[in-house]
């Protein structure tokens, strides 16, 4: 692979991996800043694996640290360890919701966080250092790695998408109500079937047939519905925590925007 992460204005795809990063540092930092200032719902995620409360407040501050500074190096060091660690870490933590007794769509919802690092492992593979900053002068994407970049954010915005309207359709999730009575929505909870019956749709439609402006609508109703936390008086690190959400479909839409090249060519900037 001869990944080209300069020079965006020559080779247009050399963005990719810049949208990717920023999505798992957002994702990052936003999740650590819950750590830092400490979060009373992150108690039962800790006492999934016994530990309690008094000593879950104290690892707080010290897990929203390793977060920030993973977030950080996504963006001024990225190495292919760092982005195993950022999948497993989000697939883990994503795990404990419902292992905490929440429905199983919380983790399926929160697909941003695990398949923005997931899509930049197929973008540069587990061959080569895994501690060395990747430049992107040291390597080649070929047409069918391009594939598997674009297949994943497929996967990963259709399961997004069907997670949070499952959280509605199926789950009843309290807080969609609250967000959407913030709205000023006289009947909230009639809302909120009707909303995730318009996120399956949308999944569907990603996964059976994605094109540029599909994917633009995705990035803007995530954006709508995620800025809602903020209507609803939460904390601003909410709309960040779930960058990974926004950037899966902006990077699929820009990559879908024009047609894949013939398997086995090399695909100029691909980072």
């Amino acid at each position: 692979m001869r990944l080209t992460w300069s020079s965006v204005g020559d080779q247009p795809d050399a963005i990719v991996p810049l949208i990717l990063r920023i999505g798992v540092a957002g994702c990052y930092i936003g999740h650590g800043a819950f750590g830092l200032v400490t979060k009373a719902a992150w108690l039962p995620y800790f006492a999934v694996g016994g530990i309690d409360a008094p000593t879950a407040w104290q690892l707080m501050p010290m897990v929203g640290l390793l977060d920030v500074c993973i977030g950080l190096l996504a963006l001024f060091w990225p190495c292919r360890a760092l982005f195993l660690w950022a999948l497993v870490w989000a697939v883990f933590t994503a795990l404990l919701r419902p292992l905490a007794g929440e429905p199983f769509w919380e983790a399926l919802e929160r697909a941003g966080n695990y398949g923005v690092p997931l899509a930049m492992i197929a973008l540069v593979g587990l061959k080569g250092p895994w501690w060395v900053r990747l430049t992107g002068r040291e390597s080649g994407l070929l047409a069918d790695q391009r594939d598997a970049v674009v297949w994943s954010l497929r996967l990963v915005t259709f399961t997004l998408l069907a997670g949070h309207a499952g959280l509605g359709l199926f789950a009843h999730k309290a807080g969609l109500g609250q967000h959407y009575a913030a709205l000023g929505i006289a009947d909230a909870a009639a809302a909120i079937p009707s909303v995730g019956l318009f996120e399956f749709a949308l999944a569907f439609a990603v996964l059976v047939r994605p094109g540029p402006a599909l994917l633009l609508t995705v990035v803007g109703w995530k954006l709508a519905t995620e800025s809602l936390f903020l209507v609803a008086g939460a904390s601003g690190w909410e709309v960040i925590e779930r960058f990974g959400s926004y950037t899966a479909p902006l990077t699929l839409g820009w990559l879908l925007r024009q047609p894949s090249p013939d398997t086995g060519r090399v695909v100029p900037a691909h980072q």
